[in-house]
């Protein structure tokens, strides 16, 4: 089973449950229609990885995320995750009207930074460099589902066990991971750096 440092500590997330299309802007460059309701996938704990792929059966794309690690009831830590996904195989699934498991939770489709502590009351953001240039920046404030929201609708159907993970979902600036570039995310707590880590890809 695979861990994830959360305030210094290693925990092991039974899953990562994934918040889909929650950025209009996002919606909008992939060419797909708002939802009506919140769109959830999970992906396994098999799926977490410290090393960044670039290509796993095809070329992967990336998603940059606000994440929370859920314990005691609430989101009690924030990180920075990538969702990859393997984009042309996801198109293909979607068109047939199929379940997305194979484009999303295969080994190694999510890396994590360390999650630390955050103060609920204070905005996010999240900035995702590649060779050192933004290429993703959102905060709360552009989610369609804000953090509390999402959590309350997953509980509303699914159980999350302590140290779970929830991705938020992805704004615009998706794109190809090509091997060698060099990703790093940030989270921020009123623009002060909470977390980063970096990762070369693979």
């Amino acid at each position: 089973m695979k861990a994830v440092l959360v305030n210094e500590r290693k925990i092991i997330p039974s899953k990562v449950v994934c918040v889909g299309r929650n950025y209009v802007e996002h919606i909008q460059e992939l060419g797909n229609e708002i939802p009506e309701e919140m769109v959830v996938f999970v992906k396994p704990n098999s799926a977490l990885s410290d090393n960044l792929l670039s290509i796993h059966g095809e070329q992967l794309h990336y998603e940059g995320e606000l994440c929370f690690m859920f314990e005691a009831g609430t989101f009690n830590a924030v990180g920075f995750g990538l969702d990859l996904t393997k984009r042309a195989l996801q198109s293909r699934l979607k068109a047939k009207g199929l379940p997305w498991e194979r484009a999303k939770a295969f080994d190694g489709s999510v890396v994590f930074s360390p999650f630390v502590q955050f103060e609920k009351s204070v905005e996010l953001t999240f900035i995702l460099e590649i060779n050192g240039t933004q290429q993703q920046r959102a905060d709360q404030s552009l989610m369609m589902y804000k953090p509390d929201e999402i959590l309350a609708e997953i509980s509303s159907f699914m159980t999350l066990a302590d140290g779970d993970i929830v991705m938020t979902g992805t704004p615009q600036g998706v794109g190809r991971v090509n091997p060698g570039d060099l990703f790093e995310g940030k989270v921020f707590e009123g623009g002060q750096l909470l977390t980063s880590k970096k990762w070369t890809a693979e």
